[in-house]
C-alpha cells in the first residue's frame, strides 16, 4: 500500500463501498462512512435494516472505494461484527458516533449494523 492511500485510510471518513446484490447479484455502489477504531477498520449505520449490510452478510466481498484525499479501489472482506460486547466497544470508541448514538447506545448494539473491514492485503 502506498502512503497516499495509508493517510487516507487514516483521516478521511466518506467512501464509497461496492457490494454484490444478494437478489440481483448486481453490483451495489453506496455512500458511506467509515470509522477507524484500534486501528481496525469499521463501517456502521443506524439501527434497522440496510441493504448494504444485507448483501455484506449474503457475500463479504466488497470494494472500499477511497475519494476524499486519495482516490484507490480496494478490495476488501466484511466480517459482521454480532457480539454484543464487541459491538459496544467499537460504537463507543468510534468518535464520529458519540454524538449521534447519545445515551441510546444499547439500541445500536442490538439493532445497527456493523462489519470490520479486512482488505485483502492484510
Amino acid at each position: 500500500m502506498d502512503a497516499s492511500t495509508q493517510a487516507a485510510l487514516d483521516k478521511d471518513k466518506v467512501i464509497d463501498i461496492t457490494t454484490k446484490g444478494r437478489k440481483s447479484g448486481a453490483a451495489q455502489r453506496i455512500e458511506i462512512w467509515y470509522h477507524r477504531v484500534d486501528g481496525r477498520y469499521y463501517i456502521t449505520g443506524r439501527p434497522g435494516p440496510r441493504s448494504w449490510y444485507a448483501n455484506l452478510v449474503a457475500d463479504g466481498s466488497m470494494t472500499f472505494h477511497l475519494k476524499e484525499s486519495a482516490q484507490a479501489d480496494l478490495a476488501a472482506q466484511a466480517v459482521v461484527v454480532s457480539e454484543a460486547g464487541e459491538k459496544r466497544r467499537v460504537l463507543a470508541a468510534a468518535p464520529e458516533l458519540v454524538e449521534p448514538i447519545g445515551d441510546d447506545i444499547e439500541s445500536w448494539v442490538t439493532g445497527a449494523p456493523l462489519v470490520e473491514v479486512i482488505f485483502e492485503w492484510g
